[in-house]
């Protein structure tokens, strides 16, 4: 299916999946209600109340126009640029622009015009809404696989979102080489998405329903870890799962034993393999994350505690926009009330899922097996 092309835009060859996601997400779906399962839709955490209250401000159309699997918020945001991949109608782009402030700026790229038509046709509601004296949000048609031809430059942005979307495109290897060239250095691709427990089969692959409901295009999670790999990111950090159903006895019969999860990962560009272990101590302050924050499923570090971290998180923390939130000191050293150290290894989307779905809701938003030692979920 993503083999053939049938077009050209300005240098990019459009594929026959480009064609038939643009005429899914422009023509077919009117609202999320028309959707056949929940991937495109399906919360991956719950939403802290600062967040809750910046949703409320987007106007409704764009709100009923939404298809993400996630809500795509990274912590420490104030003044960042910030590009949002595949933005839709724009709900993510207009909730992140009131929280990086008018000093920063979000752009959202989209190649269905008719999303891109009710994005850009509530920019001056949301600036009067927010109470800006410019518009800091813009909006640009273009593919996820073409960046630079989309006119954004390389090294120029501090955070990358993308919402339910990198499932949609046939090139997952050239979409996340894109998104790398573009951020800078430190900087983050934060993002949700349908991943499923194999390689699919061909029939599935060539699915065009299943392909617009987020399946048909979903990767096999390990391989998500070669990818970034393969261009460069540091490992994927594993932030939260949330499982997939799907409403349809006739597409269920296709997918067979395929189970699919929405997961939210965080990639950093940052040196590989060349940071020692450290501990750290994070200082708080974070809007949203004062007490204690959430890195990842295995990493949750609480104000004024020492916690040990290995190489790969000690890079990712020193040379992130969340360095200026820690302070660092050598392994080894003084420890006055130690956290536990988080577990190594890569933690499985699936049973991450498994675990924060029988777990409360309160425990969830704690971070499963992290350094808060959470019973719950944490075997």
């Amino acid at each position: 299916m993503a083999k053939e092309t049938s077009g050209c835009v300005e240098g990019f060859l459009e594929t026959t999946v480009h064609l038939d996601v643009k005429d899914y997400y422009g023509k077919r779906l009117k609202s999320s209600s028309d959707l056949q399962s929940n991937a495109c839709v399906a919360p991956a955490q719950p939403t802290p109340a600062f967040i809750r209250q910046a949703l409320e401000k987007v106007h409704p159309e764009v709100t009923a126009r939404y298809y993400g699997c996630g809500l795509v918020v990274p912590e420490c945001v104030e003044g960042c640029r910030i590009l949002d991949l595949g933005s839709g109608s724009g709900r993510d782009c207009y909730v992140l622009s009131q929280l990086v402030g008018e000093a920063g700026h979000v752009t959202g790229i989209d190649m269905t015009e008719d999303q891109l038509d009710v994005a850009k046709t509530y920019v001056d509601y949301h600036m009067q809404e927010f109470g800006y004296k410019k518009s800091n949000v813009r909006f640009v048609q273009g593919y996820i696989e073409a960046l630079a031809e989309a006119g954004l430059e390389k090294n120029s942005f501090d955070i990358i979102i993308s919402n339910c979307v990198v499932n949609l495109s046939p090139d997952k290897k050239r979409v996340l080489t894109e998104a790398y060239n573009v951020l800078k250095d430190g900087g983050e691709l934060y993002f949700s998405d349908v991943y499923c427990n194999g390689r699919l089969t061909e029939e599935i692959k060539l699915h065009k329903i299943l392909w617009g409901e987020c399946l048909g295009g979903a990767l096999w999670w390990k391989d998500l870890l070669q990818v970034a790999e393969e261009v460069g990111f540091s490992p994927p950090r594993l932030v939260s799962a949330n499982i997939i159903s799907v409403a349809s006895k006739e597409l269920e019969d296709i997918l067979g034993d395929f189970k699919f999860v929405s997961v939210t990962y965080r990639l950093f560009k940052v040196p590989r393999g060349s940071t020692a272990p450290r501990q750290v101590i994070y200082n708080g302050g974070i809007t949203g994350a004062e007490d204690s924050l959430w890195l990842d499923c295995q990493n949750t570090f609480k104000v004024n505690e020492v916690v040990e971290v290995d190489g790969e998180v000690a890079s990712i923390l020193t040379h992130s926009r969340f360095a200026q939130d820690f302070t660092f000191q050598p392994p080894g050293g003084p420890c006055g009330p130690c956290g536990v150290k988080p577990k190594a290894g890569t933690m499985d989307p699936f049973e991450l899922a498994v675990q924060l779905e029988k777990a409360s809701p309160g425990s969830a938003t704690g971070g499963c097996c992290s350094t808060q030692s959470n019973q719950a979920c944490c075997k």
